[in-house]
């Protein structure tokens, strides 16, 4: 006798953290309003009791795009996107500071919104869940001649109860498998509800551009499109084993397997991850002395990238490290543990840079990495109240530091 048809969502806030301040500010809603400023961009209150923004036009700094309002998205503005870039793209968008405080306890109140009707949840971050509706009462009935229209009225009521208690919309993406969910929660933003099946690959997963596919990258895309497959669906075309000799046995059966919507993976209900990190290998050797301009750029962008994925899965950092890959294939790592945990990017950044000055740079590089690990939930301990050093030394990659290992300094 066969099971009961499989149900996992993937339930995805619209927007986040620029929801919460549209609660804090509903004056803004309608209107293109990023986040990310620093306190600088803290609204001022007006003596006639409104409030007086900020606004990109006049951001001077090296910050990063946290999220942005949809409004805000059509002018090309996206998260992780530097805040001078965005500034050209939509000068008269309305800057805002983070507050992951706030952001936090919305978080907690979402999750516990969607435990109350589904509790068998994995938590993939500060603003996104899967959530197995499977053995929910009334996923498995049918509504007319529609199979899914007890999980369709399960995966609504989640979405209104979500509602009811944060005020902020979510979008919830309903399939056989946590692979087509995460696709699906993104097709139907802002507020949708997409229930698919596999017979609904050809018409609303196959037309999609590859890299919809969560897992792969812009690597991967880009070899993918370099053999001419643009598309879900032309990747679905694709001989299995042809795919495992240019991707390898493992990528390449993955690769068919992903396109082709098959996903056998179960929740994760518990554990968190023991580390996070961010690295990028260079078009041409770098060295640190003669190219110190563009490392300099690379390595606070990978660092400001490692923040933002804190940020986002809601975790904080005790130790930070770097990884180094040099034109003989040598590689290095180096590790500082910090006072206390963070996920402030200047924090980061400051300690990323105190690791660097312990590497040789006297080779060329290949590779730069940025590490976090000793992780916990944001928001469990102490807060963090260090601040790095300001001024040259906070620079990793300073004139002092190369010209340092220029000398041959200690690996």
């Amino acid at each position: 006798m066969a099971g009961p048809r499989r149900w996992i969502a993937h339930l995805d806030m619209d927007a986040f953290y620029a929801s919460v301040e549209l609660l804090r500010y509903p004056e803004l809603n309608g209107q293109p309003v990023v986040i990310g400023g620093g306190r600088r961009a803290q609204p001022q209150r007006e003596a006639d009791g409104t409030w007086r923004f900020a606004t990109l036009r006049s951001y001077a700094g090296r910050g990063v795009v946290t999220t942005a309002t949809y409004p805000a998205r059509t002018y090309g503005v996206h998260s992780g996107m530097g805040l001078m870039k965005a500034a050209q793209l939509a000068p008269d968008a309305v800057l805002l500071p983070t507050d992951f405080e706030q952001y936090r306890l919305y978080s907690r109140r979402f999750k516990a919104a969607v435990a109350e009707l589904a509790p068998v949840i994995e938590d993939r971050g500060i603003d996104e869940i899967y959530i197995d509706l499977t053995e929910v009462p009334g996923a498995q009935d049918t509504m007319g001649h529609d199979p899914a229209g007890g999980v369709r009225a399960v995966a609504m009521e989640i979405r209104n109860n979500v509602r009811r208690l944060t005020g902020l919309s979510c979008s919830i993406g309903v399939t056989p498998n946590k692979l087509l969910s995460k696709i699906a929660s993104e097709l139907d933003k802002p507020d949708g509800l997409t229930i698919l099946t596999h017979d609904d690959l050809p018409t609303r997963i196959w037309p999609l551009p590859v890299r919809r596919i969560n897992g792969i990258g812009p690597k991967g895309g880009a070899k993918l499109q370099a053999l001419g497959i643009d598309t879900i669906g032309e990747l679905a075309a694709c001989d299995r084993d042809w795919l495992a000799a240019q991707f390898g046995r493992n990528q390449g059966h993955w690769l068919h397997d992903a396109a082709h919507g098959r996903d056998d993976r179960p929740l994760s209900t518990g554990g968190d991850p023991v580390s996070m990190s961010r690295e990028t290998t260079f078009d041409r050797d770098l060295h640190a002395r003669r190219d110190r301009a563009e490392l300099s750029e690379r390595f606070t962008e990978l660092v400001r990238r490692l923040a933002l994925d804190l940020q986002r899965k809601g975790y904080e950092a005790r130790t930070v490290g770097v990884k180094l890959r040099f034109d003989d294939f040598r590689i290095v790592t180096r590790d500082q543990t910090l006072a206390q945990h963070t996920q402030e990017p200047d924090t980061l950044r400051w300690a990323a840079g105190q690791c660097l000055k312990r590497v040789d740079l006297s080779r060329r590089l290949r590779l730069l990495g940025v590490r976090a690990a000793g992780l916990r939930r944001a928001g469990t301990g102490t807060e963090d109240d260090s601040r790095p050093p300001r001024g040259p030394e906070a620079e990793g990659l300073s004139a002092k530091a190369t010209g340092r290992a220029s000398r041959g300094g200690g690996t």
